[in-house]
């Protein structure tokens, strides 16, 4: 029977499908009586109507009901065709495998806790008969067998043909995928008993140390001849593997089963208090550390992604070990413009910590990525990754996700072709999750999408909230159905920034507490569905323990680093692997100070300003004697007016938050500014000679970027957040405020001009006010437009391959603006009766622009031959990194610095 949500099943209301299978399937319910969650298993009807499967539905019924015991599924009511358990959340074994072998402490608890869960239904006479992975669950409590489907079956049948199998061997999902656990006895048609649980255990203990299976095969023949005949690869190829568990494994598996443990309670007692001869070489390995740490250091960074301080952890914690290594002599990591600005994190590790991928500058002075094997000196640039930023890995480590050239793209580790997968015009994060989906920041601004892995179209995931700005950087958590994500309502400033999650299966959006950027979850070594929330607040490094279940944190956030390198474009400069390897780029960056420039067509800039801090973005008053910009440092900001006849500088705001974004009345006597004031944002207008106070015009909710008067004054242009939560252009009607001690304007009810799903920002009246020119990404990327004020009228591109920011010239005969890049264009423009006609775009300049993503971070001269810019680094002037610290025991570190209540 197929049910949907809402549907009954005596007391219990379905409330989603869980998943679905060859004999049966599973769906979440509420317990009406009891007020809980729980899951229900229901015969579909094709497969209720044969005997076999009711039988063995029955019968895994009646086994799980004799069974009572923490790490077995629990069963709580029964009826017709349906079961009803314990809701279990959390990951499968299987899929805790695939992501590569499992840390030995970790393996060692989850084989006991089977082991002993065996024990208990071996005590009760029933043999499970079907162990593996995929019928094991990992829980915040432990591990749950699960599928007693099998339990006290008949005599096995004959085994199935060898077509089946070699389909069984290659197609995922079905009923025969995993012979490997299946003991000789069975291939033989043998009746199972006890001990070929016993086997099935051994094979899977032996698959959670190594990372791969015991008994492996293409076809059914060469299969059975393996475990019929071979013997597995010895454990002790994975380093720090005892002897003693070695021998374990072993007899676990010997073919005949009168050579193995007669009982799984043996099993138990061996893993519960080992053999003595296990504590010697934990102890050696502890004496050992100095020498391979100097080896580490040396460049033998195979000890650390080999997982050597994964073994068994004596107590009390081990102290942090700080490594610092060349990546490559003489090539540096760099990166890459995005948005104008150099961003884009330049390091991932892959799952199991076994490689690197950098993004590095070549001689040819371009940026690709590089890939390196922590065991290996050699690094690898990987052709057709050229202007690559932001990488990071697949699941299993075998492809490179980045992004280049305002795409979306994905790699093989080894090189090969890449692969575009959408457009990302400026992205700022990516994962690939569990289930084969990338979640990515694709846009400067804008929500987090969703985009298959083998390419597609990005379905958005996230919905800006009023008065944010952006989602970026986003982290997938196991099992794919959440994500960690930043969110902010300012640009360029993170600090104090949410950090949020979403929950993939029902779009529930919580905020966390902790207040910064750049989030990442670190899984316990002992327990994969319990870890840590790490995240940056400046350059460093806090943690706090989470939940990945119910998405909270449990604790308050404590600092574990101090000296993390991260940019505004960046987010971290920081990697970790599944196996605990930690790297980052080691130092405390200091506020990066960009001051204004003139800028010419030739190419030339000639310093104009600069000063202690961000400077952004310059604005000409209407006579073109004074500059208005604002001075970021690391807690706010503020305006300022530069007179450039007197060389003098003037402060104008002194409120708290960011006060930016600068416009002057025609006049030149106001300036109305937006203020993150956290007492009272909204836009504010003070005088521009510095008389008086700045007044508060707005509530800020939504923000408002102002942006632009129209020539007569009577007109504020400005973009912010429309009812679908992308930015439009709306303008609001403007009076004089004649008060002595006034701010010199009054503000109405904004009016929308422009309204689409895309972004739309950056509106700039023209000379003679006829004109309102912005940039949209209405067509899938940014463009510039130009539309008749106040309308009706029409609408003309006039960018072409993407543009953004435009800025009219003094006489309104044309127009500047700027690529996605940076680079500067021009067009010249003409206006036939109410059409507006302008030239193909040129390049006005090689040279870049830095820019400010929300705002125009240059402004044209009143002679219209000079801009005043903030002009970002040369390529290559950044400062060379050819370094990074890697941290040993760091799960360790997190333990002890923020161990939760």
């Amino acid at each position: 029977m197929s049910l949907a949500p809402g549907d009954k099943l005596g007391a219990y209301e379905v409330t989603a499908l869980l998943g679905a299978g060859g004999m049966g399937e599973v769906y979440k319910a509420r317990d009406t009586r009891l007020d809980r969650s729980v899951a229900i298993k229901v015969l579909p009807d094709h497969i209720a109507q044969r005997d076999d499967a009711r039988a063995r539905f029955e019968r895994e019924a009646r086994a799980v009901a004799s069974l009572n015991h923490p790490h077995i599924c629990t069963l709580h009511d029964i009826g017709p065709n349906y079961m009803v358990m314990e809701l279990i959340e959390g990951e499968t074994l299987a899929a805790r495998i695939e992501k590569g072998p499992i840390p030995l402490e970790q393996a060692l608890g989850y084989a006991t806790q089977i082991a002993d869960a065996l024990d208990r239904a071996h005590r009760a006479g029933v043999t499970h008969r079907d162990v593996k992975p995929q019928n094991i669950m990992l829980t915040r409590d432990g591990v749950k067998v699960l599928d007693f489907g099998l339990a006290k079956s008949a005599p096995t049948a004959p085994g199935p043909s060898e077509a089946t199998l070699t389909k069984a061997l290659t197609t995922e999902g079905t009923v025969l995928g995993t012979p490997q656990y299946m003991a000789p006895e069975q291939f033989e048609g043998k009746e199972a008993d006890a001990r070929s649980d016993i086997w099935a255990f051994g094979a899977v203990l032996y698959e959670m140390v190594t990372g791969r299976k015991a008994f492996e095969g293409k076809t059914y023949t060469s299969l059975v001849g393996a475990i019929l005949s071979a013997d597995p690869a010895p454990m002790a190829l994975k380093p720090f593997t005892p002897a003693w568990l070695e021998r374990l494994v072993q007899r676990c598996l010997a073919k005949d089963p009168d050579d193995r443990w007669q009982s799984i309670r043996d099993v138990v007692i061996e893993l519960r208090s080992p053999p003595a001869e296990a504590a010697a070489p934990m102890q050696s390995k502890i004496a050992r550390w100095p020498a391979l740490a100097a080896a580490v250091l040396a460049g033998a960074l195979a000890v650390a992604g080999a997982g050597w301080y994964s073994a068994i952890r004596p107590e009390p914690l081990r102290p942090l070990i700080r490594l610092d290594a060349e990546v490559a002599a003489g090539a540096p990591l760099a990166r890459q413009l995005v948005g104008g600005a150099f961003g884009g994190n330049m390091l991932a590790l892959s799952p199991d910590g076994r490689r690197l991928v950098l993004t590095m500058r070549g001689a040819d002075k371009k940026v690709r990525l590089h890939t390196r094997l922590l065991d290996q000196t050699e690094v690898m640039p990987l052709a057709g990754t050229e202007n690559a930023y932001g990488p990071f890995f697949s699941p299993a480590g075998d492809w490179i996700g980045f992004f280049a050239d305002g795409k979306l793209r994905k790699i093989a580790v080894d090189g090969g072709t890449t692969v575009t997968l959408c457009d990302a015009p400026a992205a700022f994060g990516g994962t690939w999750g569990d289930d084969g989906s990338i979640i990515a920041a694709l846009n400067v601004t804008g929500s987090l999408s969703r985009i298959p892995s083998a390419g597609g179209k990005p379905v958005p995931v996230t919905t800006l909230s009023p008065g944010e700005v952006t989602h970026r950087w986003p982290e997938a958590l196991p099992g794919s159905q959440a994500v960690l994500f930043t969110s902010s309502a300012v640009l360029g400033r993170y600090d104090a920034a949410n950090i949020s999650v979403v929950s993939l299966t029902t779009g529930e959006r919580k905020t966390l507490d902790p207040r910064g950027f750049y989030p990442r979850f670190l899984a316990s070594e002992t327990h994969p569905m319990t870890g840590h929330l790490v995240y940056l607040n400046g350059t460093t490094l806090f943690a706090v323990p989470f939940d990945p279940v119910s998405l909270t944190s449990k604790g308050a956030p404590a600092p574990i680093l101090e000296d993390v390198t991260s940019t505004p474009a960046a987010g971290g400069d920081f990697a970790v692997a599944r196996n605990g390897t930690f790297a980052h780029i080691s130092g405390k960056a200091s506020l990066v100070t960009f001051g204004i420039s003139w800028l010419d067509r030739s190419g030339k800039a000639d310093p104009l300003l600069t000063a202690p801090g961000l400077i952004y973005p310059p604005r000409f008053s209407p006579d073109g004697k004074r500059l208005a910009f604002s001075i970021g440092s690391a807690t706010g900001s503020d305006l300022w007016v530069r007179d450039l006849d007197r060389n003098t500088t003037s402060r104008l705001s002194f409120r708290p938050g960011r006060n930016e974004f600068p416009v002057w009345s025609p006049d030149g006597k106001v300036i109305v500014f937006q203020s993150t004031d956290p007492a009272a944002p909204g836009l504010y207008a003070v005088r521009s000679d510095g008389s008086g106070e700045a007044g508060r015009l707005s509530t800020g909710d939504p923000i408002e970027y102002p942006y632009s008067f129209s020539p007569d004054g009577k007109h504020l242009a400005f973009h912010g957040s429309g009812n679908d939560g992308s930015w439009d252009i709306f303008t609001m009607p403007v009076e004089a405020d004649t008060a002595p001690d006034g701010p010199g304007v009054r503000l109405g009810k904004p009016e929308l001009f422009v309204g689409t799903p895309a972004m739309e920002s950056g509106p700039r009246f023209s000379p003679d006010g006829r004109w309102l020119a912005y940039h949209s990404a209405e067509s899938g990327m940014p463009e510039v437009y130009v539309r008749s004020f106040p309308g009706p009228g029409g609408r003309w591109q006039v960018s072409k391959g993407g543009g953004v920011d435009p800025v009219w010239l003094p006489d309104g005969q044309g127009l500047f603006f700027l690529t996605p890049e940076g680079q500067v264009l021009a067009v010249d423009s003409t206006a036939r009766g109410d059409t507006f006609v302008a030239s193909e775009p040129r390049v006005w300049t090689e040279t870049r622009v830095q820019r400010y993503s929300v705002y125009a971070n240059y402004d044209v001269a009143p002679d219209g031959k000079r801009l005043a810019v903030i002009v970002p680094p040369a390529a290559g002037g950044e400062k060379p990194v050819t370094h990074l610290t890697f941290l040993l025991n760091f799960f360790d570190e997190l333990q002890r610095k923020a161990p939760g209540k």
